[in-house]
């Protein structure tokens, strides 16, 4: 028995036509017509791409600032044993032994974490606890570094991370639904950018198959190719 669609979707395809695909300014604009939930939902954009996920070499991953930040207080935690430096540029959260051991324990209360050069040797024990949760840092997500201060800006600031899964798929938030349109739109344009030069050298074929626009309680909605045939 077929599934009967939700009031919240029967509203949407009021909005649009949801089978066709629309420039990013225009989506956006569909986007923002949708329903709303009673709380700030989430703008995620969401790419579909022709890489194989099994090849080592064609692993996409990377981080971009976002122009008008993500909307999301981010919660940092900083490994590293000079905890004043890295809490007087704001860290939520700052250590190391002391802070493994109570990760060790159950404790999670962070979105990112930062570590020194230094620091990762001892942090890389525990890679079996954040790695999974998306937690590690990483030098390739510019979250191991030595210049703290600049670290934890970067975060603060809206910086974002992207990421392949293993169907080849990546999500990405881009803002909150009591953005304007304007600044939704560049945000998003950012991470096209983003995960366009993160094309693998290497790789030949269509990269990018399809990206669309959706917040957390909508159906989504799909871009014209030419907003990223380019890459």
């Amino acid at each position: 028995m077929p599934v009967k669609p939700s009031k919240r979707y029967r509203s949407a395809v009021q909005v649009a036509d949801l089978s066709k695909q629309y420039p990013l300014a225009e989506a956006v604009e569909i986007l923002s017509k949708f329903p709303k939930a009673k709380f700030d939902e989430t703008i995620e954009v969401s790419f579909r791409l022709g890489v194989d996920p099994t090849a080592g070499d064609q692993m996409i991953r990377g981080t971009t600032p976002l122009p008008n930040g993500s909307g999301k207080k981010v919660r940092v935690l900083v490994f590293t044993d000079n905890v004043k430096a890295a809490l007087d540029a704001g860290a939520d959260h700052a250590g190391l032994q002391d802070m493994m051991a109570k990760i060790n324990e159950g404790w999670l209360d962070f979105d990112v974490t930062i570590a020194t050069t230094e620091a990762m040797k001892t942090v890389r024990t525990i890679a079996r606890v954040l790695g999974p949760k998306g937690l590690m840092p990483n030098p390739k997500s510019g979250t191991v570094t030595d210049d703290i201060a600049a670290g934890v800006k970067a975060v603060k600031a809206g910086r974002v991370e992207f990421k392949m899964d293993k169907a080849a798929n990546i999500g990405v938030g881009v803002g909150k639904r009591s953005f304007t349109s304007a600044q939704i739109v560049e945000n998003v344009a950012a991470v096209l950018d983003a995960v366009g030069k993160a094309k693998p050298a290497s790789f030949k074929g269509t990269y990018i198959k399809t990206v669309a626009i959706s917040s957390s309680q909508s159906p989504s909605v799909h871009l014209v190719s030419t907003e990223y045939s380019k890459f």
